[in-house]
This record gives structure tokens, sequence and C-alpha cells, in this order.
């Protein structure tokens, strides 16, 4: 099952060691399979409040997305983005093609007080 990082990123000023990390993330995701599906793309707040913004890589599985951010070449880079950016980031897996919310719902309806 395809597999998710996200990153919300907080607006910072621009820096040399940003625009490297940014460089050199790519050859970090080619060997796991991830891609960039979001990158600091302008977005519409619906609800809520958003400031920053949205990157998010997709990966063919959660194996996949774990091994990119633990391995060494991803670790090398990564001090160049903390130290000048904050944000959360998490990793999420995503649902299968066929999904439908059914065992979602039961456990709502089963967690409601008896009438």
């Amino acid at each position: 099952m395809t597999a998710y990082v996200i990153a919300h990123i907080q607006d910072a000023a621009p820096h040399a060691e940003i625009a490297e990390y940014v460089e050199r993330l790519p050859a970090t995701l080619e060997p796991y399979g991830g891609r960039y599906l979001v990158h600091a793309a302008q977005h519409e707040v619906k609800e809520g409040t958003w400031p920053g913004s949205v990157v998010m890589i997709g990966f063919p599985g959660i194996a996949e997305a774990q091994a990119w951010w633990d391995s060494p070449a991803y670790r090398q880079i990564a001090p160049l983005r903390s130290r000048h950016l904050e944000g959360d980031i998490i990793m999420v897996e995503g649902v299968p093609e066929d999904y439908a919310p059914t065992a979602a719902v039961k456990a709502i309806r089963d967690a409601l007080p008896s009438e």
C-alpha cells in the first residue's frame, strides 16, 4: 500500500543550506521509489489555520518510506533542513484502492452510548 511522508513547514528565511537540502533530496528518494506529490505549492485554507507550506512525498509502501527516512543518505542531509526550518513531519500508510470506511463506521457506532 502506498505510504506518504507529509511535512507542514513553517515559513522561514531563505538559507543556502535549505537550497542544498532541496537539491540533494531527490537522490535520496530514488532508491526507495519516493517521489514528490506536493512541493511547497500554494494552498487554500478551508477550515482552521495552516501557515507555511506543505510537502508530500509518496512511496510504494511504508517499509520503503521508513527505509528512506533511516537511510544514511537522508540522515546526512536532514540537518540541513532541521537547522533552518520548523514544522511537523508525519509518515502514514494509505488505504487500498477499494477502501470503504465500513469498519470505521462500525467502530464509531459501537462506541455510541446505548439508547
